[in-house]
C-alpha cells in the first residue's frame, strides 16, 4: 500500500473533526476509498468518512488493508502537517507510516491497535425532510442555539426551518426561509430536538465543504452531509433527545 496524497487539508482537517467524537477507529483502504464508520462510545452519534482514490496524486493498493488507530495519535502527527506538504501513507512492518515531503521530509510511524466493536453498518434511514443550504447557515444557527441550552429544536415545513433552543429563563430561534441558496424539501411539518454537544463537533465539517444536507423526520436520527466532489464525504447521524413531557 502506497498512498500520495498532495491535497492534505482533506485528511487532516477530517480526522481533527472526527477525533473530537471517536477515540478509536477502524479504517478500510479499498481500491476506490479510505472508509471509515463509527459509532462514539456513548451510541449517540455514528461518523461516515470517505476519502475517494480520486483525491490521491497516487493511489497504489495490492489488496484491501483494514487499519486500526488511535486517533489521538494520529490527530497529533497530523497536526504538524504544513500548507505545502504531500504526505504518504504506507503499512511498513505491520506499523503505519506516514511521511511528510516538504522544505524537510519528516516520518511518522504508528502502531496498528486492536479495536474490538464489530464492524459498523450504516442504518437504513428513511428521511421527511431534506435541507441543503450553506455550511455557514447550520454552523451560525447553531453557535446561537449554544448561547441558550443543551438541547436544539429542527422545525420543518414546506418553506422554512427553524433552529430553536430553550433554558428556563431564555429562548432563541433562527428562521432559514426556501430560497435559491436553502432548498427545503418536506412532506410534512416536523420537530425533532438533537444534543447541541454533539452538533458543535459536527457543525465543524463546514472547514471541508460549503453546502451542507440535513435530513430528519419527528423524533427520529438526524443526518449530516459535507461532501467535496469527488474527493470526500464526511457525514454524521445523531439520536434524537426524546421528552417525556
Amino acid at each position: 500500500m502506497k498512498l500520495v496524497l498532495a491535497e492534505t487539508k482533506l485528511i487532516k482537517d477530517s480526522i481533527s473533526i472526527i477525533s473530537e467524537i471517536v477515540t478509536e477507529a477502524r479504517f478500510k483502504v479499498t481500491k476506490d476509498t479510505i472508509e471509515l464508520i463509527a459509532m462514539d462510545p456513548a451510541n449517540v452519534a455514528m461518523v461516515i468518512f470517505k476519502l475517494l482514490s480520486s483525491a490521491f496524486v497516487e493511489y497504489d493498493l495490492k489488496e484491501e488493508v483494514n487499519l486500526a488507530i488511535n486517533l489521538n495519535d494520529l490527530k497529533q502527527v497530523f497536526r504538524r502537517i504544513k500548507a505545502d506538504d504531500t504526505m504518504t501513507m504506507e503499512m511498513v512492518s505491520n506499523k503505519f507510516k506516514i511521511t511528510l515531503k516538504g522544505a524537510h521530509t519528516r516520518t511518522f510511524t504508528l502502531p496498528l491497535i486492536d479495536v474490538e466493536e464489530k464492524e459498523q453498518k450504516v442504518p437504513d434511514l428513511s428521511f421527511a425532510a431534506k435541507i441543503t443550504t450553506y455550511s455557514s447557515v447550520l454552523t451560525e444557527a447553531i453557535e446561537d442555539m449554544d448561547i441558550i441550552g443543551e438541547s436544539v429544536s429542527f422545525i420543518v415545513d414546506k418553506k422554512t426551518l427553524h433552529v430553536s433552543s430553550s433554558s428556563d429563563l431564555s429562548d432563541a430561534d433562527v428562521e432559514v426561509k426556501s430560497s435559491k441558496e436553502t432548498v427545503i424539501e418536506a412532506t410534512e411539518k416536523l420537530k425533532s430536538k438533537y444534543s447541541i454537544e454533539y452538533l458543535k463537533k459536527m457543525i465543524q465539517g463546514a472547514k471541508l465543504a460549503d453546502n451542507v444536507v440535513i435530513q430528519l423526520s419527528k423524533d427520529y436520527p438526524l443526518k449530516i452531509d459535507y461532501l467535496v466532489v469527488d474527493k470526500l464525504q464526511l457525514s454524521f447521524i445523531l439520536a434524537p433527545r426524546v421528552d417525556n413531557d
